[in-house]
């Protein structure tokens, strides 16, 4: 008789005062894979697209560290590449559409996505991120 536990890479054995125990590990969930906390704040945010000639007027529904879900009259295709600003403090980041639009009753919500992490960039102070 083969006395060893059964092996998987989702299985992960463990001892608790002489007792062997399984485990069995799961996929992280969308909020443990989040890379930054999320921040709900509604706050005018300008979104600008090439081949636009004025900026999209919009509002932020929720804000991170890595870009912001955005609500806007009109959608924009994901891939699209853009330039939002922050009109409070007059700041532009380079940003990228990184899933379809959703609409809703206040309008569409783009999701946007920095090219390069800015913490600073919403100017408030996000709470520790803790997974």
């Amino acid at each position: 008789m083969n006395n060893k536990p059964l092996t998987s890479p989702n299985i992960k054995t463990g001892s608790l005062g002489g007792t062997t125990r399984t485990a069995v590990t799961r996929p992280p969930t969308a909020e443990e894979r989040r890379r930054s906390q999320r921040v709900l704040v509604r706050m005018p945010v300008l979104i600008h697209v090439a081949g636009k000639p004025a900026p999209l007027q919009g509002n932020t529904h929720t804000v991170s560290a890595g870009g912001a879900m955005v609500i806007l009259k009109e959608g924009i295709s994901e891939g699209t590449k853009v330039t939002v600003e922050n009109p409070a403090t007059k700041s532009k980041v380079e940003a990228k559409v990184v899933r379809p639009p959703q609409m809703n009753q206040e309008g569409s919500l783009v999701p946007v996505e920095f090219v390069t992490p800015s913490p600073t960039f919403w100017n408030i102070f996000f709470p520790p991120f803790t997974n």
